[in-house]
């Protein structure tokens, strides 16, 4: 439901469940910073656990510890969302906490240096990460103009640059009831729910509207965008390659795309971990992933290998991708594909936490009816329909490919 002041309330009762999970999500990730603040919405949600004119640092902490309860936070770049786990009885106790905390952070000039340190101790630690390093080549390599190929975290220097004002600023432009969605699942029934959030999520009187960032398309790769990168820590190479696939509003293309990556290289039986890790003793491990992000989503294969063996992985990688586009994969191949995307969310659907992340997840970047429908979804594939989301998405000669070598 969508409240007067804009915020929307997604709740599921659960009454075997002893506790409650708030999972409050907001449309301000890192396609929302303009170019040059880059880091500032990751920067900015370390900022807010620092207080309010009424809540001083540490305090948030001690109110949801004291209730036995956990907290946290992430940023994306569609998205930044915080969540509290707690037993029920004391969502009316933890959430006006929370809320205080979204919608009046102080971001105040003695703790905005601390933790500016903080962050960018985190900024170091990725940089001595092969596997951060290699991912976030071969994002800069897809999305040479969105948002997307810029990191999260920004740079040293981006951080430098930043100011508590800067953050203030963005604080106030896109930490908005309207711009957010709380999800309640758990042990508390809807009518508690939604008044607890009412109480708790009153509009703070501003001025200023949310500023819209309209991101720069991203052209079609029209070549292969090749880079290599030598590392002296590590011991074996990496091979990553990638395809821009479809934003959310080709939701149906997305989905057949998460069948294509199980069929590809997920499970023992999956045609290029069978071929190139079990057969041909090629790869040390071998994966795929489909990540569906709100503009434009991304198609990976990923391996870990010895360098003699990255030219014929990669050229036969090729070769099974342009398989795909050439014969319909079998019905049972098929079926086992949509067993595992399946099971895989029945899994990810049994706690409170992560139903909660879900409804919010999807109703920020698409919308809510998205979370419970994907398992039908899924099922009404059929095969000649995955063949032409291949021939579209994954061409044998357009992508982007990341190598790293030990020194």
């Amino acid at each position: 439901m969508r409240l007067e002041n804009g915020l929307t309330v997604i709740h599921q009762y659960i009454p075997a469940t002893p506790v409650v999970v708030a999972d409050v999500w907001i449309k301000a990730g890192a396609i929302s910073e303009p170019r040059e603040w880059n880091g500032i919405a990751h920067f900015l949600e370390h900022m807010v656990f620092k207080g309010t004119k009424n809540l001083p640092p540490g305090a948030f902490d001690r109110a949801i510890e004291s209730k036995g309860g956990v907290t946290n936070a992430a940023t994306s770049h569609d998205y930044t969302h915080y969540f509290i786990t707690t037993a029920a009885p004391y969502l009316e106790d933890t959430l006006p906490v929370l809320a205080e905390l979204l919608l009046n952070a102080e971001i105040p000039e003695d703790e905005f240096e601390r933790e500016r340190d903080v962050v960018l101790e985190e900024i170091r630690s990725c940089q001595d990460n092969p596997d951060f390093l290699g991912f976030q080549a071969l994002t800069e390599s897809v999305y040479q103009y969105h948002p997307y190929g810029r990191s999260i975290l920004g740079t040293e220097a981006d951080l430098m640059q930043r100011s508590p004002e800067q953050i203030r600023s963005f604080h106030r432009s896109h930490y908005r009831p309207e711009n957010m969605t709380v999800a309640i699942v758990g042990g508390v029934k809807a009518e508690e729910a939604v008044e607890v959030v009412k109480r708790s999520f009153q509009s703070p009187t501003r001025n200023s509207k949310c500023a819209q960032i309209v991101a720069e398309a991203e052209p079609p790769i029209a070549e292969i965008r090749r880079q290599q990168i030598s590392l002296p820590r590590i011991e074996q190479a990496r091979l990553l390659m990638a395809w821009m696939g479809p934003g959310v509003e080709r939701l149906r293309d997305a989905y057949g795309l998460d069948l294509l990556s199980v069929l590809l290289a997920e499970g023992r039986s999956s045609r290029l971990v069978r071929s190139l890790r079990e057969e041909d003793k090629l790869v040390h491990s071998i994966g795929s992933s489909f990540s569906l992000q709100r503009d434009s989503s991304l198609f990976t294969v990923s391996a870990i290998l010895e360098p003699e063996n990255l030219e014929p992985v990669e050229a036969l990688i090729i070769d099974r991708i342009a398989q795909l586009q050439e014969k319909p994969i079998s019905d049972a191949e098929l079926n086992r594909c949509k067993r595992v995307l399946c099971n895989d969310y029945a899994f990810s659907t049994e706690a409170p936490n992560q139903l909660a992340g879900l409804y919010g997840y999807y109703n920020t970047i698409a919308n809510i009816e998205v979370a419970v429908t994907y398992p039908d979804r899924i099922a009404s594939f059929q095969a000649a329909e995955l063949q032409r989301l291949a021939q579209q998405y994954l061409s044998p000669n357009y992508y982007a490919v990341t190598v790293l070598k030990p020194c």
